[in-house]
């Protein structure tokens, strides 16, 4: 198991996904959306998913463990501290070239937990 660490701290609980989904920010590249949300504690946390719209659940399991696979190996020995990330499979995940889903992932991450997405999500939303 080369590129990363043999498994990256998970998000568990329905409450955690919600939260991402609700108070993060957003990025579909191909294959795969991607949901961030920047956090006061440290460290990382991935959660993993994949609607019923994929198909059965061979085909959600499959996708899940390309989408587990590919975060491994993008994260690597330094994941970005102080992130909750949400990786949901879309339709054709399992159809695309690992190195093309790998790409797909790279650039959504690159697109929200840049710089500006710092900011970004750390702005309060809701009323002004």
């Amino acid at each position: 198991m080369a590129g990363g660490p043999a498994r990256l701290p998970r998000l568990t609980r329905r409450a955690e996904f919600v939260a991402v989904a609700r108070e993060g920010v957003k990025a579909a590249r191909g294959p795969v959306l991607v949901q961030a949300l920047r956090r006061a504690g440290p460290g990382l946390r991935v959660g993993f998913t994949a609607t019923r719209k994929l198909g059965k659940a061979v085909v959600r399991n499959r996708a899940k463990r390309r989408l587990r696979e590919a975060a491994r190996l993008e994260f690597g020995a330094a994941p970005p501290d102080g992130w909750d990330v949400v990786l949901i499979a879309r339709p054709g995940v399992n159809e695309v070239p690992f190195a093309e889903l790998r790409a797909a992932l790279r650039g959504a991450l690159a697109r929200l937990t840049g710089p500006a997405a710092a900011t970004a999500s750390a702005a309060p939303t809701g009323q002004p």
